[in-house]
């Protein structure tokens, strides 16, 4: 909890006002209200930045598969018979060669 008490009050007020500028109501003038939300605002910032990541990972996933099943193959199937052939590229940039270049896409499907 961000308390402070004595000579540095104001300097640590004023802290705490200045990040919970932007959120609504008192909860952006009244201290004792902005320091919970305040609190809050970067326990969600620390959480989503690791759900960030996850849901980045599920999007392309979602997009190598749209673009497998324009092949006929399956996400899981493609996935192993790149490891079986030893292409280790990515997700995001499988993605992104499966709307870029269709064409590089193609022969990864049917194999190198």
């Amino acid at each position: 909890m961000i308390r402070a008490t004595g000579k540095g009050t104001p300097q640590s007020h004023k802290k705490v006002l200045e990040r919970a500028k932007g959120f609504r109501g008192r909860n952006s003038t009244c201290h004792r209200i902005a320091i919970e939300k305040v609190e809050k605002a970067l326990a969600y910032s620390y959480r989503d930045r690791k759900q960030r990541k996850r849901s980045f990972r599920s999007l392309w996933i979602q997009k190598i598969s749209a673009a497998c099943s324009e092949y006929n193959i399956a996400y899981n199937a493609f996935i192993s018979n790149l490891n079986k052939q030893n292409v280790f590229v990515n997700r995001k940039i499988l993605a992104q060669l499966s709307y870029l270049e269709p064409l590089t896409f193609k022969s990864l499907v049917y194999g190198v």
